[in-house]
């Protein structure tokens, strides 16, 4: 990995400008000690007509500063207006600050992305920071994968690429439920397809089993491996070697679509090691709990609406979530002595906290939303409040063909296969629709739309943004020979152009556009929203194929210009700049760039 340039990226170099003048400000006036300035931000206007940036500094700070946001606002507006980078300060409304920035900056923002390619904002890794694990995925391994997990593994496995490329240290994870009702009834349902293998008429599947013809496969596995020698044992027999052997077989399908998606886990964790291995590690964690005060015998009231699918009315081992952020105290073993599954998840985040990991993500399907505070709640109290728990719950998805519901898989039995979608559309058209729209809202999914070759369909025209640069540079090679076809000398070649040449109004928006992405990097690995990257490469390629149209309508906007070889040569700097973005953030959502499309 690439250093980051000895002179931050743009908003990061003015963001630390106007904490310089706050911090001496604040010496200078006798502020508080201990002032956090990290509540100022530096930030685009939401009114490009407002200038190029916007800080907050004034709003923040004036509580400490003993003085009213405007009056604030104006000292430090005229600090700023003695810096080098500023053309212009505005203080706006009860004390924003709109700045206006001296136009040869866009062209050094770009020279920044001519020297660092496809490291143009990345983060270095910082030292000491908490290490994090992303658990995403983590369907239950009673079956093929649908379009609903689709979407979480995508989110997940973007994230995780957005995290590594903003600086963290990551690991990605799968944790395998492979213990508890759920695999028994996997089990039987295998045992059925085991004696169809053999030749009996099962007729039809019976209620509570998995229908479907993906279980054929393992029952005609366990014939090969058995014989019909399973059929005479009694269940308490056969059962957990069918289990094991379904279980095993529907992983390595699950590992296989997770692949056609370009997906990877460093994990696949076990939830029945947790019970199984040389220590228990669920009873182990209830322990930890009993000795801090944090569990205790009792009974919980009826809940309130609808019921509640582990509410017994009876005396049992409860956790004291309400102590730690939860509506309600949550039971940890069932009536029949066996473990619920939340006593298993809290074994589970425990365990990452002892593996090293102090801040925790967890990717949730929707129904999991309730699920929320009571995790969160377990992790606080079993790590003394030490490991951080976010979780992002990814909203459904929709599956439409021209606008009409597409109907079930015959395979599945009542769901369509995610491998079934990937095989239809493509890879790259999955992964960037799956994130073109946040985690946290249904989905429209459309089979028809998202092979358009239209503006109204994103990753085309992302990815088409990616080729028109390729193309322009293979149309620049009449009047520029030399422009290197290898990136990397391309690159080396581009720098050296004459970059306060562009100076078009459009050409500086774009230029603005390119300077945003590292805070745009920045901001969505904060917040864990990987949607964003998305968002601004479809802002970024409309904005590149708005100029490139101009282009052809006004001559002397074109990217190559006959007759001025300085122009032509800063003009193909500049699609440079918008093609290395483009494939920087393609790369962290996991999407193919292509430097040709028919």
């Amino acid at each position: 990995m690439v250093e980051q340039a000895s002179t931050p990226y743009l908003f990061a170099d003015m963001l630390a400008r106007v904490h310089a003048i706050c911090a001496a400000l604040a010496k200078d006036g006798g502020w508080p000690e201990g002032i956090d300035f990290s509540r100022v931000v530096v930030e685009p206007p939401r009114d490009p007509s407002h200038g190029d940036m916007a800080t907050n500094a004034a709003m923040v700070l004036a509580k400490e500063a003993k003085s009213k946001p405007r009056d604030l606002a104006d000292v430090i507006a005229e600090r700023l207006r003695a810096d080098a980078l500023v053309a212009k300060v505005d203080v706006a409304g009860p004390g924003f600050i709109n700045l206006t920035l001296q136009p040869t900056v866009w062209a050094k923002a770009l020279g920044t992305i001519l020297r660092e390619g496809a490291d143009y904002g990345r983060v270095a890794p910082v030292p000491g920071a908490p290490k994090v694990n992303v658990e995403y995925v983590s369907a239950n391994p009673t079956g093929p994968m649908h379009v609903g997990h689709c979407r979480g593994a995508v989110f997940g496995d973007a994230l995780c690429s957005l995290l590594q490329f903003a600086g963290r240290d990551v690991t990605r994870e799968y944790y395998i439920n492979d213990a508890g009702a759920q695999v028994d009834v996997l089990a039987r349902s295998a045992f059925l397809r085991y004696r169809e293998a053999l030749g009996e008429d099962i007729g039809a599947i019976p209620d509570g089993l998995y229908p479907g013809d993906y279980l054929k496969p393992v029952g005609q596995a366990l014939k090969a491996e058995h014989g019909d020698r399973l059929k005479a044992m009694p269940e308490a027999e056969w059962l957990p070697i069918v289990r094991d052997k379904a279980i095993a077989m529907m992983m390595a399908e699950i590992k296989d679509d997770l692949a056609a998606l370009n997906i990877r886990h460093d994990v696949f964790f076990s939830e029945r090691s947790l019970i199984a291995g040389a220590t228990n590690k669920v009873a182990e964690t209830i322990e930890f709990l009993r000795g801090r005060g944090d569990v205790y015998e009792g009974r919980l009231p009826p809940p309130k609406g609808a019921p509640v699918e582990d509410w017994e009315d009876r005396e049992q081992l409860l956790f004291r979530a309400t102590s730690f952020g939860d509506d309600v105290d949550r039971p940890l073993i069932k009536s029949d002595g066996s473990y619920t599954y939340f006593a298993s998840d809290i074994a589970n985040h425990r365990h990452k906290f002892e593996r090293g990991f102090a801040d925790l993500i967890d990717v949730f399907g929707a129904d999991h939303g309730g699920y929320i505070k009571r995790m969160q709640a377990a992790v606080k109290a079993v790590t003394a409040a030490q490991a951080t728990l976010d979780v992002k719950v990814v909203q459904l998805v929709k599956l439409l063909r021209n606008g009409e519901p597409v109907k079930m898989s015959k395979r599945s039995g009542d769901f369509v296969t995610l491998r079934e979608v990937v095989d239809e559309v493509g890879r790259d058209a999955v992964r960037f629709m799956m994130l073109y729209r946040k985690n946290d809202a249904v989905l429209d999914f459309d089979l028809a739309k998202v092979i358009e070759q239209s503006r109204d369909n994103p990753v085309f025209y992302v990815q088409y943004g990616h080729a028109r640069g390729y193309s322009v540079f293979r149309n620049a090679r009449d009047k520029v020979p030399e422009l290197p076809e290898e990136e990397g000398a391309r690159l080396a070649f581009l720098r050296e152009a004459n970059l306060e040449r562009l100076s078009d109004s459009f050409e500086h928006d774009l230029l603005k556009r390119l300077a945003l992405y590292p805070r745009t990097v920045e901001s969505a690995a904060l917040a864990h929203e990987p949607h964003r990257i998305a968002f601004y490469l479809y802002e970024l390629a409309s904005e590149f194929h708005a100029h490139w149209t101009r282009g052809r309508d006004l001559p002397y906007l074109r990217f190559i210009i006959d007759d001025d070889a300085e122009l032509t040569k800063a003009r193909l700097a500049m699609v440079q700049g918008v093609v290395s973005v483009l494939a920087s953030g393609l790369a962290i959502l996991g999407v193919n760039a292509p430097d040709a499309m028919r």
